[in-house]
């Protein structure tokens, strides 16, 4: 699962693979969390773009206030679910991200760490969207990060996006065959626990 994550300067970073940004702030946010409209990237037919989309999708089936935003879909059924299977064919997105925040569970205590690319290289997580929302996919962790979690979001290198946006390739398939990508992590304050904590403190190693 993934429920928090960091992104910086958004705008800056994807200037040279998108064509364009449309209100997209290209400040700081070092507690990003769902119902947020937070940076993603989205294709058009003359190119991509860099936009604010709304974290976490209610499906167009659900009454309202029948069902939560659903935040993360997996990756082992994003192509069955009745939820996501139409938004996987036709409707993908990629997240920009520094890193991420992720909580190891034990009896009586949660303990928070920040998740990053080994080569500090920007996370690229794969999305799919609908309504102006977006929602993350996730896949079973790597070997390295189970101790941590058991869930992690789909990572993607630069080169992974044309062809994952790209709708005549199978979105599910895709991502399933790439290669993955080396995390590491650091244990962090609970500070981060808190929505409301918003600076460059929370991602210090303690």
């Amino acid at each position: 699962m993934c429920g928090r994550y960091v992104i910086t300067n958004a705008v800056t970073k994807t200037a040279k693979i998108v064509k364009k940004s449309i209100n997209v702030d290209d400040g700081e946010n070092y507690n990003a969390y769902p119902e947020q409209k937070l940076p993603v990237i989205r294709n058009y037919s003359n190119g991509r773009a860099l936009e604010s989309l709304k974290w976490g999708i209610v499906p167009g089936w659900a009454k309202k206030n029948n069902i939560k935003a659903l935040i993360n879909a997996r990756l082992e059924t994003v192509d069955t679910k009745p939820s996501f299977k139409n938004l996987i064919k036709k409707s993908r997105c990629v997240v920009v991200a520094n890193g991420f925040y992720e909580w190891q569970r034990s009896e009586k205590n949660k303990m928070p760490y920040y998740v990053y690319r080994k080569d500090n290289k920007v996370l690229y997580l794969a999305g799919i969207h609908q309504n102006n929302q977006f929602c993350l996919i996730t896949e079973e962790a790597s070997n390295h990060f189970k101790s941590i979690h058991i869930r992690q979001p789909v990572i993607l290198n630069e080169d992974n996006i044309k062809p994952y946006l790209n709708i005549l390739n199978n979105g599910a398939m895709f991502l399933k065959n790439r290669k993955k990508i080396e995390l590491d992590f650091y244990l962090i304050s609970k500070d981060v626990n808190r929505p409301s904590n918003n600076s460059k403190s929370l991602i210090q190693k303690i």
